[in-house]
């Protein structure tokens, strides 16, 4: 039987994180009951202290084990803790060396959303590709330079350690884990209860593009306003360069380590939130919204909007656009 423990950390936790995790593994125990086998999973509840209590204002939580009670786990869950980042990872600092130590005894370790942050404090993450919920992806990057963050991604599967995407996404990364630990029957069973997309792969289709500009690059942010505000016209890298006054290498070394985007990434990703506003306001179809914020050509804008977005123009419009959604 695999021994599950999720954690309970100090501060303002994602209740819905908890409750869904613990009722997804059980719900997979019953239903292996019903057919007359035993069920795989042992789920804990873990906390730093005995005396810990966690509530919401609606409900508590007990755990029911403390860090120095469990003698051996196989798999560690880190729910999303809301607030002050840096307050968070200090508060829970208490969990580092228990998940360090049995991680090296074999257990795998599993953040969800911005568990993300916890997870990357204890150091494992360092080299390694994860992911978190796309808002937080400025603070993660500044915080932990040495994670290869990957926003867009739902889940990241990395030598036994799991991160999961924004929000509710961390029920695909559950279910993954169901369907690696019980198989695919049992995930796709899991999946239709708890109706939940099985092969939802990315985050790209909600991530609102709101430009980098916690940097203190006066010269680049004045250059991000400058396409901001003229993105439907063509704008060269010259043009920007002579513009800040740099030379166009220099420019463009300044841009990229400011924004994390080249400058042609960034006027791709202003042109393409734009036009996903469009879409999902205007009665424009698909080629005049195409036009109205600076492309020309059909396949270029296709092709640029499913890259960054993970879907095509007609899909998104269909998918996300307010007279099809009260439609739905």
């Amino acid at each position: 039987m695999k021994h599950i423990s999720i954690l309970i950390p100090e501060g303002d936790i994602s209740f819905s994180n908890i409750e869904a995790t613990y009722k997804m593994f059980t719900k997979v125990n019953e239903a292996l009951e019903r057919t007359g086998k035993a069920p795989l999973f042992k789920v804990q509840l873990v906390g730093l202290s005995p005396d810990a209590r966690i509530t919401n204002g609606l409900f508590s939580i007990t755990p029911e084990l403390v860090v120095q009670d469990t003698v051996k786990t196989d798999l560690i869950i880190i729910p999303a803790v809301h607030g002050d980042m840096r307050r968070v990872v200090e508060a829970n600092q208490g969990f580092v060396p228990w998940i360090v130590r049995q991680y090296e005894k074999g257990a795998e370790v599993v953040s969800l959303c911005i568990g993300a942050f916890l997870l990357a404090s204890t150091g494992l993450l360092n080299g390694r590709s994860c992911t978190t919920h796309w808002l937080a992806a400025d603070e993660f990057r500044q915080m932990f330079p040495q994670v290869q963050l990957l926003p867009y991604k739902i889940i990241t599967d990395e030598g036994g350690i799991y991160t999961s995407g924004g929000a509710y996404s961390s029920l695909n990364l559950i279910l993954y884990l169901v369907e690696k630990f019980a198989g695919r029957t049992m995930a796709v069973r899991s999946s239709k209860i708890f109706e939940i997309d099985i092969d939802r792969n990315s985050q790209s289709p909600f991530i609102i593009f709101q430009g980098q500009k916690e940097h203190q690059d006066e010269p680049i942010k004045k250059a991000q306003e400058f396409i901001e505000l003229n993105f439907q016209n063509k704008i060269t890298v010259e043009e920007l360069a002579d513009r800040s006054f740099l030379g166009r290498r220099n420019f463009e070394r300044r841009f990229k380590k400011a924004t994390s985007n080249t400058v042609v990434e960034y006027i791709q990703r202003v042109k393409i939130e734009a036009a996903k506003i469009g879409l999902e306001t205007s009665r424009e179809n698909v080629n005049e919204v195409m036009y109205s914020v600076g492309y020309s050509d059909t396949k270029a804008f296709r092709t640029t909007f499913k890259k960054i977005t993970g879907i095509s123009p007609l899909e998104y419009r269909n998918k996300y656009h307010k007279a099809a959604a009260e439609l739905a």
